[in-house]
Protein backbone atom coordinates (compact mmCIF):
# COMPACT_ATOMS: atom_id res chain seq x y z
CA UNK A 1 0.00 0.00 0.00
CA UNK A 2 3.31 2.30 0.82
CA UNK A 3 4.58 1.13 -2.46
CA UNK A 4 1.80 1.87 -4.61
CA UNK A 5 1.47 5.88 -2.95
CA UNK A 6 4.81 6.59 -3.24
CA UNK A 7 4.92 5.50 -7.50
CA UNK A 8 1.66 7.72 -7.59
CA UNK A 9 3.04 10.32 -5.79
CA UNK A 10 6.37 10.22 -8.10
CA UNK A 11 4.48 10.34 -11.21
CA UNK A 12 4.39 6.71 -12.00
CA UNK A 13 0.97 5.81 -13.37
CA UNK A 14 0.04 2.49 -12.84
CA UNK A 15 -1.98 0.67 -16.03
CA UNK A 16 -5.47 0.95 -15.15
CA UNK A 17 -4.96 4.77 -15.45
CA UNK A 18 -2.74 4.88 -19.20
CA UNK A 19 -5.27 2.31 -19.97
CA UNK A 20 -8.49 4.68 -18.89
CA UNK A 21 -6.29 7.60 -20.99
CA UNK A 22 -5.84 5.52 -23.67
CA UNK A 23 -9.75 4.09 -23.74
CA UNK A 24 -10.90 7.72 -23.56
CA UNK A 25 -8.86 9.06 -26.33
CA UNK A 26 -9.84 6.12 -28.77
CA UNK A 27 -13.39 6.84 -28.02
CA UNK A 28 -13.18 10.55 -28.90
CA UNK A 29 -10.93 10.63 -31.47
CA UNK A 30 -13.38 7.66 -33.54
CA UNK A 31 -17.18 8.05 -32.31
CA UNK A 32 -17.77 10.10 -35.01
CA UNK A 33 -16.63 7.57 -37.53
CA UNK A 34 -17.90 4.61 -35.25
CA UNK A 35 -21.80 6.15 -35.55
CA UNK A 36 -21.50 5.20 -39.26
CA UNK A 37 -21.76 1.76 -38.13
CA UNK A 38 -25.83 2.07 -37.89
CA UNK A 39 -26.49 3.72 -41.14
CA UNK A 40 -26.96 0.68 -43.26
CA UNK A 41 -23.73 -0.25 -44.83
CA UNK A 42 -21.61 2.41 -43.99
CA UNK A 43 -20.56 -0.43 -40.94
CA UNK A 44 -17.64 -0.95 -43.18
CA UNK A 45 -15.61 2.12 -43.04
CA UNK A 46 -15.17 1.60 -39.10
CA UNK A 47 -14.74 -1.93 -39.79
CA UNK A 48 -12.09 -1.73 -42.68
CA UNK A 49 -10.48 1.81 -41.94
CA UNK A 50 -10.21 1.77 -37.60
CA UNK A 51 -8.73 -1.42 -37.42
CA UNK A 52 -6.90 -0.31 -34.14
CA UNK A 53 -9.65 1.22 -32.54
CA UNK A 54 -11.05 -0.58 -30.36
CA UNK A 55 -14.24 1.75 -29.98
CA UNK A 56 -15.00 1.39 -33.62
CA UNK A 57 -14.46 -2.23 -34.16
CA UNK A 58 -17.02 -2.88 -31.02
CA UNK A 59 -19.39 -0.43 -33.34
CA UNK A 60 -19.06 -1.46 -36.60
CA UNK A 61 -19.47 -5.72 -35.67
CA UNK A 62 -22.99 -4.17 -33.75
CA UNK A 63 -23.53 -2.48 -37.33
CA UNK A 64 -22.85 -5.66 -39.03
CA UNK A 65 -25.49 -7.62 -37.32
CA UNK A 66 -28.35 -4.80 -37.29
CA UNK A 67 -26.81 -4.74 -41.06
CA UNK A 68 -27.92 -8.17 -41.53
CA UNK A 69 -31.11 -7.94 -40.01
CA UNK A 70 -32.52 -4.92 -41.54
CA UNK A 71 -31.79 -7.51 -44.32
CA UNK A 72 -33.60 -9.80 -42.86
CA UNK A 73 -36.86 -7.74 -42.33
CA UNK A 74 -36.83 -6.20 -45.39
CA UNK A 75 -37.46 -9.43 -46.95
CA UNK A 76 -40.58 -9.27 -44.54
CA UNK A 77 -41.36 -5.71 -45.00
CA UNK A 78 -44.54 -6.67 -47.50
CA UNK A 79 -46.42 -8.47 -44.44
CA UNK A 80 -48.80 -5.90 -43.43
CA UNK A 81 -48.10 -4.48 -39.98
CA UNK A 82 -45.76 -7.02 -39.03
CA UNK A 83 -42.99 -5.91 -41.38
CA UNK A 84 -43.40 -2.35 -40.56
CA UNK A 85 -43.27 -2.51 -36.95
CA UNK A 86 -40.32 -4.71 -37.57
CA UNK A 87 -38.39 -2.61 -39.68
CA UNK A 88 -39.65 0.55 -37.61
CA UNK A 89 -38.18 -0.92 -34.52
CA UNK A 90 -34.76 -1.42 -36.18
CA UNK A 91 -34.52 2.35 -37.18
CA UNK A 92 -35.27 3.48 -33.48
CA UNK A 93 -32.30 1.25 -32.20
CA UNK A 94 -30.15 2.73 -35.44
CA UNK A 95 -30.71 5.93 -33.54
CA UNK A 96 -30.25 5.41 -30.38
CA UNK A 97 -27.15 3.52 -30.96
CA UNK A 98 -25.72 6.68 -33.10
CA UNK A 99 -26.95 8.83 -30.63
CA UNK A 100 -25.18 6.98 -27.67
CA UNK A 101 -22.18 6.30 -30.11
CA UNK A 102 -21.89 10.05 -30.63
CA UNK A 103 -21.74 10.58 -26.91
CA UNK A 104 -19.30 8.08 -26.64
CA UNK A 105 -20.72 5.47 -25.07
CA UNK A 106 -20.80 2.15 -25.57
CA UNK A 107 -24.34 0.59 -25.83
CA UNK A 108 -24.43 -3.54 -25.87
CA UNK A 109 -28.12 -3.78 -27.84
CA UNK A 110 -29.74 -6.63 -26.46
CA UNK A 111 -29.15 -9.83 -28.44
CA UNK A 112 -27.22 -7.90 -31.44
CA UNK A 113 -24.11 -7.70 -28.85
CA UNK A 114 -24.21 -10.93 -28.02
CA UNK A 115 -24.30 -11.75 -31.81
CA UNK A 116 -21.64 -9.30 -32.60
CA UNK A 117 -19.14 -10.95 -30.20
CA UNK A 118 -18.78 -13.99 -31.90
CA UNK A 119 -17.65 -12.23 -35.20
CA UNK A 120 -13.57 -12.17 -35.60
CA UNK A 121 -12.10 -10.48 -38.16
Amino acid sequence: MMDEKKSQGRGVKNESETGGKEEKVDVENNKAVAALSYIFILFLVPLLARKDSKFAQFHAKQGLVLFALELLVFIFIWVPLLGQLAMLALLIISVLAIVKTLNGERWEIPYVSEWSKKINL
